[in-house]
């Protein structure tokens, strides 16, 4: 037994001593030589410091005496050596060397930048170390450098940290602050540690969490690449990076604390996890404090009570803040990003519901091709929930920020300078037209102040802002700019509507996207409008099949053959360059590559103007079968196009000779003549036998066909209501009938129409009739005098306004009327009925338009209506400048209503206005010398309505839902859109909201803008607006050949099928018969009907009539339909009534 005890006594021993080499290690702690290491490296920095401070102290330190002046030891020749002592002492090499590494820490070059985030990727790449070896290792542990990898990649981040900590310390400009920022602290505790390692052989984990307060400088760091911009995000960023970096530096001194234990026998320490501690720090900041972990030594509890007064205070303030900023970042912020290449438009100005849903029905309808743009909305405003809902449903093609077009930021959230176009709403139902105008006017300022090349597409309301345009230094039509003028349009329908009733429904539907669909439970005259109702205008590129075809020719090939109606082709100027849009051109041939203008239901039809190939298609019957050939003639002139559109020129193309209408112009009866001749056909009077002479029209006529082909009989007048002139005869300027009547419109004064004294004139651009400029006393007509002139075949016009409502620019209804494509005696007299005090502040701008009278009176007196004789006109236009109250917007209309109600309940005595003349004086005024002896032309005049509800009538609404009011013999529900409504149909209301679809058509083709404002204002250019931009009105100019030429332009006409040139086709004819008739005899483009809703003959049937667009070449007509066409002007001879002496009439050709 003893020797088994000795044995025990002697292993024991043994047992005790011998312990693993690491726990052997550890049981002598280093951790101190860490810390002495950092703090020894401080001091010695500061005493370094402050050493170089106290010898430059005394290097620089002169004798005061020896430079101060006698008597003046403060004075200032005292200090100015010292300064220049140190200067010296410094020297250049320093100086250059802080420059140097100044430009090299800062975020203000490129390689400064790359330094930043270098050192910042480095930092968190050191802070990734940490987590790894304090998540796997103890605080201390022993193991040689060489075989710990975590060590050497830190020892190596902690050797580039050196070197930056140099550099900074180079660029300091106060050494001694910089030795006590906070970044230089983490570098003391950070850097000396990792050397000393490698000589210890062990690591000891020690306060390399400081690190995390890097993160701190994630603000500046994003600032320098240019991604943190707002102040918000700013301020976000530096909230979140200051609340991390004070967690995770907290969690780390805890770990350290609670991990080692207590000093100096570190017995009660806790084995936490560093994520434990993280865990541990959140609770407690938050104050909810579980209990599940805890500090148990007395340094982590005396650290803990510390940093809750410090935590506690972040927790309280970052976090609310955070979640405020959070909270209140715009939902719809960000930036648009932009994917595979697609396109994309900027929208702005008014955006609401119901201007962004009838924007994006037209821009994204069906019958469009393919349409791959994006649509982007940019409003100061987030949308409503109405709104918002609309944006999800065309997700796939929409997007909104929040933001204003006037901050540069955020047009490049949108990329604006990326853009394909920037489209600017405007508000139609503002308070204040100008002041709405002035907005969108800035707007475009900013849009083009950013991105100078931007395509720019604005909305205006009033005629007179389209000046203030002109004066951004970018705004360039050329390039594609353009402006849609609410005002002018507007009014341009309903002037067009004065001339051929209902063209202004037409137009309306021609240029939006609609999709008709017929019924057969629907009346039989709502299918023929709704199939014209889905009619819109293409352009498209004609084919080498049409190279020298008149148009004529080539617009009788679209029609019969392809089923499409050919309206206008583009013709390019001698250089190239220039180009203009001719409608309905009577002389011009088809060049290569010219682009048409087409009426069709869809883009697909308009393709076959492009596929049509003679050699291939002319035997084809079924116009779908003409799609694209192989024809070689084709494709190589397909690939010679795309040529020249790359190199961005046209071949030129040659001015072809107009062709004179007329024969023998020098004949003296050829004038007197040929208006019989046209009073014959038109009118159906009773034709005089006179044998055929020399002068006679037959003979001229056969002439004129025979030198001209198949234009002849232009003296023929296309209008039928008025064809002749109507004016006061007799030498002392009045015609009195049987009942001392005055016969003939109330052409202002007798004087102002002597022909003999005064000189027919057109403004400068000769696209306009123009007259001296009038007083409005001059044109002030009161109730008696009024009556007292029997006033026919004129339009009045029902104006409602305040003295002081916003101007609505009359002269963009007059100035249509007023076109110089129209001889002097077909204009039609203009009466307005209103207030005077309104009129004279709009009268500036129509004082130098002819014919023009004003009534002081109220529309809604039927004593000023039946002075104007409303029965007779041939257009009563309803229009209110009043400002909408935005109590009830519906209300807006209501003068307008209760005017189109009121003269429809009129009844008027239907001999008023007929003459009473018996066939023998009529038969005298048609003998050309009865003519003469007369001193005057025949007087021709409309038969007065006897009722009111037959008055030819347009009604402006501004709200849509109020056109159910105009008719009350219609079925219209209240929710039926305005284009399906009886009224529109009939074209007899007119709202503005029609014309919203004009932005998308604008935008899809540029030239369709042109096309529309050329046809509806009666010709005006951008040289004329020029001119009107001054602010000075129309000015007068002498005729030209060049001004007089202009005048020979089509316009809208509308011609009766029950008596004149075309009637043999209203008996059972059909439509395309009419249209190559028409087309090849007179010149005249049929483009739609104006037909009776009602066929029937009863008595109760309704006199309203409906328009149809572009009707098929089988279309049955009848004889009461009315055609619109696009008629040639009439070069025939001015009227100018005979001398005193009985002479014959002069010829006049402007």
């Amino acid at each position: 037994m003893l020797p088994e005890r000795q044995c025990c006594a002697q292993l024991c021993p043994v047992q005790t001593t011998t312990m693993p080499p690491k726990t052997e290690c550890l049981q002598d702690r280093k951790w101190w030589c860490f810390l002495l290491s950092s703090v020894f490296t401080f001091l010695a920095g500061l005493l370094i410091v402050l050493l170089w401070r106290f010898f430059a102290f005394l290097f620089t330190r002169k004798q005061p005496a020896e430079l101060a002046a006698p008597g003046c030891p403060n004075s200032e020749p005292k200090k100015e050596p010292k300064r220049q002592g140190k200067q010296e002492f410094e020297g250049t090499f320093m100086t250059e060397a802080k420059d140097w590494a100044g430009e090299l820490i800062s975020g203000q070059t490129t390689t400064g930048r790359i330094l930043v985030v270098l050192v910042f990727i480095l930092s968190i790449a050191s802070l990734i170390i940490y987590f790894i070896d304090a998540s796997n290792e103890e605080v201390e542990r022993c193991q040689k450098w060489s075989h710990n990898v975590t060590q050497q990649v830190d020892l190596a981040f902690n050797i580039f940290f050196m070197v930056y900590y140099f550099i900074r310390f180079i660029a300091a400009s106060d050494k001694l602050w910089f030795m006590l920022e906070m970044y230089s602290f983490v570098d003391y505790f950070t850097i000396p540690p990792s050397f000393l390692s490698i000589y210890l052989g062990r690591t000891w984990i020690g306060l390399r969490f400081l690190r995390a307060l890097r993160l701190m400088t994630v603000p500046d760091i994003l600032q320098y690449l240019n991604i943190l911009k707002t102040s918000s995000s700013i301020r976000l960023a530096q909230l979140v990076s200051i609340f991390i970096s004070v967690w995770l530096t907290a969690a780390g001194i805890i770990h350290l604390l609670e991990n080692s234990g207590d000093p100096f026998e570190f017995q009660n320490q806790q084995r936490l996890s560093y994520w434990t501690c993280v865990y541990f720090l959140i609770v407690t900041m938050s104050t909810v404090g579980y209990g599940d972990v805890f500090c148990q030594t007395i340094l982590g509890r005396t650290f803990l009570v510390f940093f809750l007064l410090v935590g506690l205070a972040i927790f309280a303030s970052c976090i609310p803040e955070i979640i405020d900023l959070i909270g209140t970042r715009p939902k719809y912020g960000g930036t648009l990003k932009n994917e595979r290449g697609r396109r994309h438009i900027v929208v702005c100005g008014h955006i609401t519901y119901e201007s962004v849903s009838h924007f994006l029905k037209d821009f994204l309808h069906e019958d469009r091709e393919d349409v791959d743009v994006e649509v982007v909305f940019l409003h100061r405003k987030p949308p409503d929930l109405e709104l918002e809902g609309l944006f999800k449903r065309h997700f796939t093609t929409v997007e909104f920020f929040q933001g204003s077009i006037m901050n540069p930021i955020d047009l490049q959230r949108v990329k604006v300078h990326e853009a394909d176009a920037c489209l600017v709403l405007a508000n139609k139902y503002c308070q204040d037209p100008d002041a709405e105008d002035a907005a969108n006017i800035m707007r475009v300022i900013s849009i083009k102040n950013y991105s100078d090349d931007i395509r720019v597409i604005i909305q205006l309301m009033q005629y007179h802002n389209k000046a203030y345009l002109l004066n951004i230094p970018s705004w360039d039509w050329k390039q594609g700019d353009d402006v849609i003028c609410l005002a002018e349009l507007k009014l341009g329908f309903i002037a067009q509507s004065c001339l051929a009733p209902g063209f202004s429904t037409m137009m309306a539907n021609l240029f939006a996207m609609r999709s008709f669909k017929t019924s057969p439970d629907t009346q039989a005259w709502q299918n023929d409008y709704l199939q014209g109702t889905g009619c819109e205008m293409y352009t498209e590129t004609l084919s080498p099949s049409f190279t020298g075809m008149t148009f004529p020719q080539a617009s009788e090939l679209c029609f019969t053959k392809l089923k499409l109606l050919l309206l206008a082709i583009e013709i390019k100027g001698e250089d190239g360059r220039d180009s203009k849009i001719s409608i309905n051109p009577r002389g011009s041939k088809i060049q290569a590559s010219t682009q048409g203008f087409f009426i069709a239901q869809s883009a697909d039809e308009v393709k076959r103007a492009w596929y049509y190939c003679k050699a291939c298609h002319e035997e084809i019957r079924d116009e779908t079968l003409i799609k694209k050939c192989k024809c070689k003639n084709l494709a190589t002139f397909r690939k010679g196009v795309r040529a020249i559109q790359m190199v961005g020129r046209a071949s030129d193309v040659g001015k072809e000779k107009e062709i004179t209408l007329l024969g023998n112009k020098n004949t003296p009866t050829a004038m007197p003549n040929s208006i019989m001749s046209a009073a014959k056909q038109v009118n159906k009077v009773k034709p005089i036998n006179r044998p055929a002479d020399k002068g006679s029209p037959n003979q001229n006529y056969n002439r004129a066909q025979q030198e001209e082909g198949s234009y002849a009989g232009y003296q023929l007048a296309y209008e039928v209501k008025k064809l002749l002139p109507t004016t006061r005869g007799g030498s002392a300027g009045t015609n009195i009938n049987s009942n001392g009547i005055q016969i003939g419109i109330a052409d202002d004064q007798a004087k102002d129409f002597d022909f003999e004294k005064t000189e027919m004139k057109y403004d400068s651009t000769g696209m306009f009739h123009w007259s001296s400029a009038k007083s409005l006393e001059e044109c002030i007509l009161d109730r008696n005098q009024a009556a007292m002139t029997v006033l026919n075949g004129h339009v009045v016009v029902c104006l409602f306004a305040d003295p002081d409502s916003p101007l609505i620019g009359l002269r963009n209804l007059v100035m249509p009327l007023r076109a110089s494509n129209f001889h002097y005696h077909e204009l039609k007299h203009v009466v307005i009925v209103g207030a005077v005090d309104y009129i004279r502040r709009e009268w500036k701008m129509l004082q130098n338009l002819p014919k023009i009278s004003v009534l002081n009176g109220s529309p809604l007196s039927r004593a000023d209506l039946r002075a104007v004789n409303v029965n007779l006109c041939d257009m009563c236009v309803i229009l209110s400048a009043k400002v909408p109250s935005n109590d009830d917007p519906t209300l807006a209309d209501k003068e307008a209503i209760l005017a189109s109600l009121n003269i429809k309940a009129m009844t008027f005595d239907d001999t008023i206005g007929v003459l009473t003349q018996d066939e023998t004086a009529v038969t005298k005024q048609f003998d050309p010398d009865g003519l003469n002896c007369a001193g005057g032309p025949i007087v021709l005049q409309r038969r007065g309505s006897v009722y009111g509800a037959n008055v030819p009538m347009i009604t402006e609404l501004v709200n849509d839902s109020n056109v159910q009011f105009l008719d009350q013999d219609d079925d219209d529900d209240p929710d039926t859109e305005l284009y399906l409504t009886q009224p529109f149909a009939c074209g007899t209301a007119f709202a503005v909201s029609v014309l919203d679809s004009l932005m998308s058509t604008t935008y899809f083709n540029q030239n369709a803008l042109t096309l529309i404002r050329s046809l509806i204002t009666g010709g005006a250019t951008p040289e004329l607006e020029l001119i009107l931009a001054e602010g000075a009105g129309l000015r007068g100019g002498y005729s030209t050949d060049e001004s007089l030429a202009n005048r020979d332009r089509c316009r809208v006409g509308q011609i009766s099928l029950y008596d004149g040139p075309l009637a043999q086709f209203g008996e059972a004819g059909k439509y395309g018969d009419l249209f190559v008739s028409a087309l090849k005899s007179y010149g005249m483009l049929c483009i739609g009907l104006y037909r009776f809703r009602d066929r029937s003959s009863s008595c109760d049937a309704s006199s309203k009539r409906y328009v149809i667009t572009n009707p098929p070449d089988d279309f049955s007509l009848m004889p009461t339909d009315q055609v619109f066409v696009l008629m040639q002007f009439d070069p025939g001879l001015e009227y100018k009534p005979t001398s005193r002496n009985g002479g014959r009439a002069k010829d006049d050709n402007s």
